[in-house]
């Protein structure tokens, strides 16, 4: 006999729009059809489902980080963003040598075919040293394709996504290699002009890596990569909406130009994510959190913003109860825009029969509440 969970009663987010007091039918570890009738399991009254998030940007969290290079830790980081309603993630390196990238890549690509993560995505070494951030100045170097090749082969097919700054030497070559082999090719910690990134936008990039940050900034005679970014229909802008990264206005802006279905939200995670303040590393650079904010503790790029501490339930409630977005527009950017982009809108993305059961229940302050994944909870709503 065939288990059917049926959730009643709650405001569900569907491609459609926002239906009040909607039905929610799950089946078999996916969102089944909804019988006419049928008792609910669940009664979810006063609360609000979306679908399960989509990070496509991610370095660590719960003390561990994708660096590392063991299952262990990754397995970590995933359990921990699960728990905060991110049912489908991209594992982020940093960067390194690339001997070591290849072994993590390993590890990363193995927990990829078991079903874990979505891919991988490589961010650095072939980016800007006057835009590292919280990388390490003296392990950048330009893309050559030949290394570019040798970090993608090492993924075993689980490569999904690479930044890197277009206009180093073997830049845009590097990008047309990454489009033909299938591999999002993203712009970022990059020097670029507007002019440059428009010829990597030709040569196939589709992502802005964390728009506006680690980049030059937008100015009325020098455009820069973030207006080349925005006003192409192509690219998919990545935001970190944390209050730390992103004036509020900026975040707007972003909106007002690229539009809701132009726009992925990430969290930019390191280890330090569902953590307290303390010390922490990212990749091999010690990193100093406090009051929630990561930075570089030592070294040349001390004080540097070193990711973020994010998750992506907090990126929606911010999204909707202080930016004031729709919520059509917050679950785009936290779901379906992502899952689109990666290419998995077949099955993740939205709340549509056929598709993975993978949903967030918030309740009436957008607390997270409940998370469901293939049809399991993996945090059960307590609904009195």
């Amino acid at each position: 006999m065939v288990e059917r969970t049926v959730l009643a009663g709650a405001r569900v987010v569907l491609p459609t729009g926002v239906a009040e007091g909607g039905r929610v039918t799950v089946e078999d570890g996916r969102i089944a059809h909804d019988v006419p009738g049928e008792s609910p399991t669940l009664d979810l009254t006063g609360h609000t489902i979306v679908p399960g998030f989509v990070d496509m940007h991610l370095h660590g969290g719960g003390g561990a980080s994708f660096s590392s290079g063991t299952a262990e830790e990754a397995l970590t980081t995933i359990r921990t963003h699960r728990a905060h309603g991110t049912t489908t993630m991209i594992a982020s390196t940093v960067t390194g040598d690339l001997d070591d990238l290849a072994r993590q890549a390993a590890v990363l690509a193995e927990l990829t075919q078991q079903g874990d993560l979505a891919g991988i995505h490589f961010e650095g070494p072939f980016i800007s040293a006057n835009r590292c951030g919280a990388h390490q100045p003296e392990l950048l170097r330009d893309p050559d394709p030949a290394d570019v090749r040798k970090l993608v082969d090492a993924a075993h097919g689980a490569a999904r996504m690479m930044t890197l700054a277009p206009e180093l030497p073997g830049g845009l070559e590097s990008v047309r290699m990454l489009a033909d082999l299938g591999v999002i090719a993203a712009v970022g910690h990059t020097d670029s002009t507007y002019e440059a990134t428009l010829d990597a936008i030709e040569a196939g990039a589709t992502v802005a890596t964390h728009l506006f940050n680690a980049m030059p900034g937008l100015l009325h005679r020098a455009p820069g990569p973030v207006a080349a970014l925005l006003e192409d229909e192509r690219v998919t802008v990545e935001l970190i909406n944390d209050g730390t990264h992103l004036h509020p206005a900026v975040l707007e802006l972003a909106f007002a130009r690229a539009g809701a279905d132009r726009v992925a939200f990430i969290t930019d995670a390191m280890g330090a994510a569902g953590m307290n303040d303390g010390m922490y590393f990212l990749g091999p650079m010690g990193v100093e959190v406090r009051d929630g904010v990561a930075r570089i503790a030592d070294g040349p790029t001390a004080g540097s913003i070193a990711g973020s501490t994010l998750t992506l339930d907090t990126a929606f409630k911010r999204a909707v109860t202080i930016d004031k977005l729709p919520l059509e527009d917050a679950v785009r950017a936290l779901s379906t825009n992502p899952a689109r982009l990666l290419g998995l809108s077949d099955r993740i993305g939205s709340l549509e029969p056929g598709k993975d059961a993978d949903l967030v229940v918030f309740d009436g302050s957008y607390d997270l509440v409940g998370v469901m994944r293939r049809g399991e909870w993996l945090v059960r709503p307590e609904v009195r």
